[in-house]
């Protein structure tokens, strides 16, 4: 016991990997040099905690361990839900209340804002939460042959900052009828001759295709399952999917190379969707298309940044980084015309056809652009909007908001292309705030307001929205 109280410390704080973060007492160099102790990194612990715990790797500025006993937990620790968590590193906050999880992702991107970006919203939003459990629609399962149990495949996550796959049969954040498909996955590709060449399955579960129809196989959600092979299947392997589909009725694709690859197998034809009623838009989509994995939060993402935009029946709106056109049929539903841009081909195609199948094809376009070489002469070439909305992966769009700021800095005609309202969804707080700086201090914008939206609960990812606003620009 007293070996244990010696070891013990009081956790400060908490990273976005929710590794609790403490200092140890400075030892008598550090204290001769004025520096403050060592920063222990310790997997398990929570801010406010009195913990014992053991080292896992030592480094010159800091240690990483994890906890060995709670002496006095946090009031925000909660029991985790999941038997793998500490094992798999799909979820890493489980241990944490989901209201202390949302407070935490808006602190960081408060601290974010104002750290890299020098400002403070006008306005902090209202945190946008939603369900905690079974939320999530797309994944990318590992397969793994190799098991300390002789012949057992596993399926699933990886380990936590590990390449070996965790050892799940079960998986709260799935949904319920997924998550059962574990174990039966497990059999499925130990009964194929290929076993030793199926590195993943893609998920992907869309809405039922007739949610009001008394046929319960008819209401059931959707599910695709795309088996990535590096090897042919054979008659027998063919067969055996054939018959999973039937027996789980699911969807199997194939992937036998590269992305553009992926084929429907059996059945050969079907659809997935999911749908916004708001604004009576259908999305059919492929397994491998990106979409948010969180359904109901991407209905309330999409209502709050269309209502934040204030687009008006005579706006013209640019969608950039529009994907399958998430954000441009809604924005259609309410504005007079809407152009969606994006890099990739596939989902360009994805997202006319889309405009079509929702009969939005008058209002919505589309075109293919590389928004990340994007300079004065392109956002001209883009025609004049009133109001844009951005929706980029991690690395941002600091590209366009360089752009916008050598418009505004050259005080030039070019200024009427600058929209008069910018709202901006990210996946990363960080090139959030880089690109805020850009826009807010070399742009001629304001931040109105910012806020996250909880869109994975229990992992650190921290989804986020922001609006700018167009100050008063002098062409003198």
């Amino acid at each position: 016991m007293l070996e244990a109280v010696d070891k013990a410390v009081w956790v400060e704080s908490l990273d976005l990997d929710a590794q609790g973060i403490a200092r140890l007492a400075p030892d008598e160099k550090e204290t001769e040099q004025g520096q403050s102790g060592k920063v222990l990194f310790i997997q398990g612990a929570l801010p406010t905690e009195l913990v014992t715990y053991t080292v896992t790797r030592e480094k010159a500025r800091f240690s990483k361990a994890k906890v060995l006993k709670v002496l006095k937990p946090a009031v925000f620790r909660t029991e985790p839900k999941c038997v793998s968590f500490g094992n798999c590193g799909g979820c890493t906050m489980q241990h944490l209340d989901i209201r202390a999880q949302i407070a935490m992702k808006q602190r960081v991107l408060e601290d974010d804002l104002q750290h890299l970006a020098k400002m403070r919203p006008e306005e902090i939003l209202r945190p946008m939460g939603g369900p905690a459990w079974e939320y999530r629609h797309r994944a990318r399962l590992s397969v793994v042959n190799r098991s300390i149990k002789k012949g057992t495949v596993l399926v699933g996550f990886h380990e936590t900052k590990s390449g070996y796959v965790a050892d799940m049969t079960a998986c709260e954040i799935l949904p319920r009828h997924v998550s059962d498909l574990l174990p039966e996955m497990r059999k499925l590709v130990m009964g194929l001759s290929i076993v030793d060449y199926v590195p993943q399955i893609e998920l992907a579960v869309g809405e039922a295709l007739e949610p009001m129809s008394d046929d319960p196989i008819k209401a059931k959600p959707v599910t695709a399952l795309v088996f990535r092979h590096l090897r042919p299947l054979t008659q027998p392997d063919g067969q055996l999917l054939r018959d999973f589909a039937d027996e789980h009725h699911v969807w199997i694709w194939l992937q036998p190379k590269g992305i553009e690859t992926v084929a429907p197998f059996y059945p050969e034809t079907g659809k997935l969707c999911y749908r916004l009623p708001e604004f009576e838009v259908e999305m059919p989509f492929k397994p491998a298309d990106f979409t948010q994995v969180n359904h109901m939060m991407n209905r309330a993402l999409v209502s709050r940044a269309i209502r934040l935009l204030e687009v008006k029946p005579q706006d013209r709106v640019l969608d950039l980084f529009c994907g399958i056109g998430n954000f441009t049929l809604p924005l259609a539903r309410r504005a007079r015309s809407v152009l969606g841009i994006e890099g990739l081909a596939s989902l360009t195609t994805r997202a006319k056809a889309n405009a079509e199948h929702n009969q939005l094809a008058d209002k919505a376009s589309f075109m293919q652009s590389n928004l990340f070489e994007v300079t004065t002469e392109t956002i001209v070439s883009w025609g004049k909007a009133e109001r844009w909305l951005m929706d980029p992966p991690r690395e941002g769009a600091m590209e366009i908001c360089k752009a916008l700021a050598e418009i505004y800095a050259g005080h030039s005609l070019a200024v009427e292309f600058m929209p008069e309202r910018i709202v901006y969804v990210s996946c990363n707080p960080k090139t959030l705030a880089r690109d805020a700086e850009i826009l807010c201090h070399h742009a001629g914008y304001a931040l109105k307001s910012a806020g996250i939206v909880n869109m994975f609960p229990h992992t650190s990812h921290v989804e986020s929205m922001a609006v700018f606003e167009k100050t008063a620009i002098s062409l003198s």
